[in-house]
């Protein structure tokens, strides 16, 4: 990256809601860290709701997250909340593959209100088999598993908004 870039990169993260105050050092040192570090595929910042810096790895290693120093500013009567914490996530196996969410919406557990569940911890999926649904602009996706094995770890809450990427399952492929 150079350093114009860097320049801009810093100038557009200064237009991020949530996000008043970062310097062209920081950006230079996280530009740095990804050139330094092969093993980070990306680094995420995040203004007002999830404020701080997410790096996710590009290895089986798990994600870390940094909170950081910014001054926010929210809209008047709205309180800013905390950070969320990936350190509830739970370490993960090598051997465990993931299901990821294909798109941002709402998830959801079975196919309506009451109904048992697509899926659980223990529950063997294969190939194909429609394990939750996302909800994303009034239309529900049915999401299926990618891999066959067994879920060792439903990732979200019922109900709850997911983002594009975000681990949804984790699967022992081998059990």
């Amino acid at each position: 990256m150079t350093p114009q870039e860097m320049k801009q990169l810093a100038e557009l993260l200064q237009n991020v809601p949530g996000i008043r105050s970062i310097e062209l050092k920081d950006v230079k040192g996280l530009a740095q860290l990804l050139r330094e570090s092969p093993e980070i595929g990306s680094i995420e910042i995040k203004g007002w709701f999830g404020t701080g810096v997410k790096l996710t790895r590009t290895s089986a290693a798990p994600t870390v997250t940094m909170p950081v120093a910014m001054p926010l500013a929210a809209p008047a009567g709205l309180a800013l909340a905390p950070a969320e914490s990936d350190a509830r996530e739970a370490p993960r196996a090598p051997a465990l593959k993931e299901i990821k969410s294909p798109m941002v919406g709402t998830y959801y557990k079975a196919p309506e209100p009451g109904a048992e569940s697509y899926v659980k911890v223990g529950s063997r999926v294969t190939s194909g088999q429609t394990v939750c649904i996302i909800e994303a602009m009034k239309i529900m996706n049915e999401i299926e598993a990618e891999i066959t094995g067994v879920i060792r770890e439903v990732c979200v809450e019922d109900a709850s908004p997911v983002e594009f990427g975000q681990v949804l399952f984790r699967v022992d492929p081998n059990g």
